[in-house]
């Protein structure tokens, strides 16, 4: 099977997700920057840090499958569970600013990034294991020192959250400051795979 089926349904799913994000902001009553940030303004910081997310998400699937030349089952499957990590974002992002960032919610969004971690280091290995040790994607990945170290990250602030400062916020500060730092070491665009893609070529 072509990629092309496969890039076009996860596109389509990640559109939804933004849509459904962006729905839950909460429209100000008044006509004031002060109504803004009364009523929106914390929806709208979790809507920017859930956005970029999927927008890493996106980036890095597109880039992935430009060296990817099939598509076996086991693609399929493993290509579902992180579209199934990634279309719990928005009931994460909603829970985590309709409380306040309150301690659980915070935790729980940081399951869920941790999830949609995995899903994808979990897809990344089953299309590199379909197209063999020495595929251009293989060589591509490396030793993936990014996609190593934000579990690290999403565990020290899931960790934060549940037991630093219980009946404080820190521990919720801190957890937040750890999911931004994986989204900002991911913001910066991945080099290897557009390398790739140009000594070897696309897929046809």
């Amino acid at each position: 099977m072509r990629t092309s089926r496969l890039e076009a349904f996860s596109d389509g799913v990640l559109a939804i997700i933004i849509t459904i994000m962006v729905l839950e902001l909460k429209v100000p009553e008044g006509h004031t920057f002060a109504d803004l940030r009364h009523s929106t303004g914390k929806g709208l910081l979790s809507y920017l840090l859930s956005f970029v997310y999927v927008g890493i998400y996106w980036n890095n699937h597109h880039h992935m499958f430009q060296l990817a030349r099939r598509v076996t089952g086991g693609v399929l499957w493993a290509n579902l569970g992180l579209l199934f990590c990634l279309s719990l974002f928005p009931f994460t992002t909603a829970w985590m600013d309709e409380t306040d960032y309150a301690r659980f919610p915070v935790v729980l969004f940081g399951v869920n990034l941790l999830a949609a971690a995995c899903a994808y280091s979990v897809l990344q290995g089953v299309v590199i294991r379909a197209h063999g040790p020495d595929s251009e994607l293989r060589r591509a990945v490396g030793w993936d020192l990014k996609g190593r170290i934000s579990p690290l990250f999403y565990l020290a602030g899931i960790l934060s959250a549940q037991f630093v400062d219980t009946h404080g916020k820190v521990g919720v500060i801190i957890a937040t400051g750890c999911y931004t730092v994986v989204a900002l070491i991911w913001i910066v665009p991945d080099r290897r795979i557009g390398r790739a893609v140009r000594e070897f070529g696309a897929p046809d």
